[in-house]
């Protein structure tokens, strides 16, 4: 499960690591964000433009809204069968783009988990696969919503939690943004999902004031004592 992540980067910084695709010219770090709440994704709706979305996926054909705090991942093992997701993994993928996420490894005997922090070895910022999709509601309003694939852990990720939230490569985005009208066959993309390599990523240990979404400030980032 991916359950909350951070985008602490400045927009130029995230245009630099993204050079082919367009951001806002403003946004504000954020450093606990969580699901039902705005997040920076591109879909691959041609326009190679980032915007925000709801997280908590919301399949066009829902008729409860309420559906998206169950949709928050999508396992990368059924995304191609399963009702809830395999029209947006054929026709409307996305990148998310993030610099860091959370995790709660449990304790012997403990009955509080340790959050963890998690990011690549060299603070760049980099892209969870995703899906979206476009709601309509029955006033006539309209809702783009979203969800992070998730696959087995690697041997870092392991050792916090038996699921990762799936990290495309660079080389790897312009094949999950692919436009063309036609669905994408699901042999094309499923190698995608598969464990980022874990000697790219570091993570430690930090304070439970990530637990709360309401802190969402720089101390959720800072190594516990």
């Amino acid at each position: 499960m991916c359950g909350r992540f951070t985008l602490t980067v400045d927009p130029s910084q995230l245009q630099e690591a993204f050079g082919d695709f367009t951001f806002p010219s403003e946004f504000a770090p954020r450093f606990n964000i969580a699901p039902s709440q705005p997040v920076l994704a591109i879909p691959n709706d041609a326009k190679n433009t980032a915007d925000f979305f709801s997280w908590g996926l919301i399949p066009s054909w829902s008729k409860d809204p309420t559906i998206a705090t169950r949709l928050i991942n999508a396992r990368g093992e059924t995304i191609a069968e399963k009702p809830s997701f395999r029209g947006s993994f054929k026709y409307k993928r996305c990148l998310i783009p993030v610099d860091g996420f959370y995790e709660w490894k449990a304790q012997g005997g403990e009955k509080t988990k340790v959050p963890y922090f998690i990011h690549m070895k060299d603070r760049a910022p980099f892209a969870f696969a995703g899906l979206w999709d476009e709601w309509h509601s029955p006033d006539g309003g309209t809702l783009r919503t979203c969800t992070i694939i998730t696959t087995e852990p690697n041997e870092l990720m392991a050792t916090l939690h038996n699921r990762m939230p799936v990290i495309l490569n660079q080389k790897d985005y312009a094949q999950w943004l692919d436009a063309a009208p036609h669905a994408q066959r699901p042999e094309h993309l499923l190698p995608l999902i598969k464990p980022f390599p874990a000697d790219k990523m570091s993570a430690y240990a930090v304070s439970t004031l990530v637990n709360k979404p309401g802190n969402d400030r720089p101390e959720c980032v800072v190594p516990l004592q």
